[in-house]
């Protein structure tokens, strides 16, 4: 047990129960136990296996590999469609906590068996994201921006991607851009 993660449960305002729960079937799998993210973060030689972590409506258990693992319960959610890897699985009662038990502990060892395999998720290549319209068009006006953006790295170049498509209207798109643009000629990151 980590006292950093006792702090963190100690702290948490809501799902308290859950939370504990969660902690202790994870801790039986004989993973160790960290803190990342601020959240508990649990490993195995040290690659990232399981996560706790809240939200208003729920708490969770995510697989960093979640992708790969089979689900035969029906019970891994992938968070958003923009989310390749990660899955969760999703909990509003102790209750439920404790009917999963069992589940829980054997996509664990699934998660560890994915990670001693050596297996990798294929992530989709920048290439294979949404390019907004108003976006690749001021990469054609400003040649500069086009070679800063192609400077940032692909998790950069990505997350500037999903920002400007996913806006439905066509002046938020532009908008989004204009305020972007020096962040990318900065050469920065969208959260940087």
């Amino acid at each position: 047990m980590n006292s950093k993660v006792d702090a963190y449960l100690q702290r948490a305002t809501a799902w308290q129960e859950e939370l504990q729960k969660l902690r202790a079937i994870i801790l039986g799998c004989k993973l160790d136990e960290e803190l990342k993210w601020g959240v508990p973060c649990y490993t195995h030689n040290g690659s990232n296996i399981v996560l706790i972590h809240t939200f208003e409506d729920y708490c969770a258990i995510l697989f960093f590999k979640g992708a790969l693992l089979k689900d035969e319960e029906g019970i891994l959610v992938q968070q958003t469609k923009n989310v390749q890897a990660a899955r969760q699985i999703r909990f509003t009662s102790p209750a439920q906590v404790d009917q999963l038990r069992g589940t829980i502990k054997a996509y664990i060892k699934a998660a560890i068996a994915v990670e001693q395999a050596g297996l990798e998720v294929a992530f989709k290549k920048t290439a294979d994201f949404d390019m907004a319209e108003e976006f690749q068009a001021r990469l054609d006006d400003l040649p500069a921006l086009q070679e800063a953006f192609e400077a940032l790295t692909p998790g950069r170049q990505r997350a500037y991607l999903l920002y400007f498509s996913e806006a439905k209207q066509a002046s938020t798109r532009s908008a989004r851009v204009d305020k972007c643009a020096p962040r990318i000629l900065a050469g920065k990151g969208l959260k940087d």
